[in-house]
């Protein structure tokens, strides 16, 4: 496949140092061309180029995948966050469109441990060991396909999970997804769609409060400083307080960030 002057020059500057997975993000990305890892192997063969490196990615090194700015915020940031939250975080905050893949990916290359563990614990014993193809009711109790459950709730139907948020149903067939959080409901309902990179809060902390003076709007990167600064509190107004204080300092970091380029 021929491939223009300018895509050639892109991976010729950007090659070194570059995860080939990650270079063909980037490339894709930005040109719309469609790389594949074999199709980006035989290519970097056949202009002789190389990572320059065993991995693909030196360790501390900036690149266009993972800028400075980016290196630098995972690693004042990644503990107590999982890859997803970091994933997420990172895309609201430097407006990007990473994959948890890539974070993780970032995360084994330069051995970062975020300090959540999600791994089943040894010793541990599953629920449902020793019970794969077991009946417990004869072919006649089994659900048929197409039956009515009898335990199926309906639409609008509340139930409150572990963490004690309540959550309300809204569509059926779509098993755990016909549930969504009630606090969020509300806060569309009165102004429309949460944009991608926010969360609706509980002003006093209180998860059963579903006024809607009481359900405030801040994005994760603004909810990461409230957390760590303790500016969410039991008193409606001064957690609202706290959220003008954290995004002012949520804008100086960023700031902070992008001239330290």
């Amino acid at each position: 496949m021929k491939y223009s002057q300018e895509v050639i020059d892109f991976i010729k500057s950007n090659v070194v140092g570059t995860k080939t997975r990650d270079l063909i993000d980037l490339v894709n990305k930005k040109y719309g061309t469609e790389f594949t890892m074999s199709k980006m192997q035989s290519f970097k063969k056949n202009y002789n180029l190389k990572s320059g490196t065993k991995n693909g990615l030196p360790a501390g090194r900036a690149t266009q995948l993972f800028p400075a700015d980016v290196r630098k915020f995972i690693a004042e940031n990644h503990k107590g966050l999982s890859t997803r939250d970091m994933t997420e975080l990172l895309n609201s905050t430097f407006s990007k469109d990473y994959k948890v893949s890539q974070i993780q990916c970032f995360y084994s290359n330069n051995k970062i441990q975020c300090g959540v563990d999600a791994k089943f614990k040894k010793g541990n014993v599953s629920w449902n060991k020793g019970l794969k193809g077991i009946t417990t009711g004869g072919v006649a109790t089994q659900f048929k396909k197409g039956s009515i459950p009898k335990n199926r709730v309906e639409i609008g139907h509340e139930r409150v999970d572990v963490d004690g948020y309540t959550q309300v149903k809204v569509t059926d067939g779509n098993r755990n997804r016909n549930f969504k959080y009630k606090h969020n409901l509300v806060w569309e309902q009165n102004n429309g769609p949460i944009p991608d990179g926010y969360v609706v809060i509980f002003a006093d902390r209180d998860k059963s409060n579903f006024d809607i003076n009481n359900l405030v709007l801040v994005s994760r990167s603004e909810l990461l400083v409230m957390n760590r600064n303790n500016l969410i509190l039991d008193d409606r107004e001064l957690t609202k307080t706290g959220v003008m204080l954290a995004k002012v300092i949520d804008k100086t970091n960023k700031r902070k960030y992008h001239s330290e380029l």
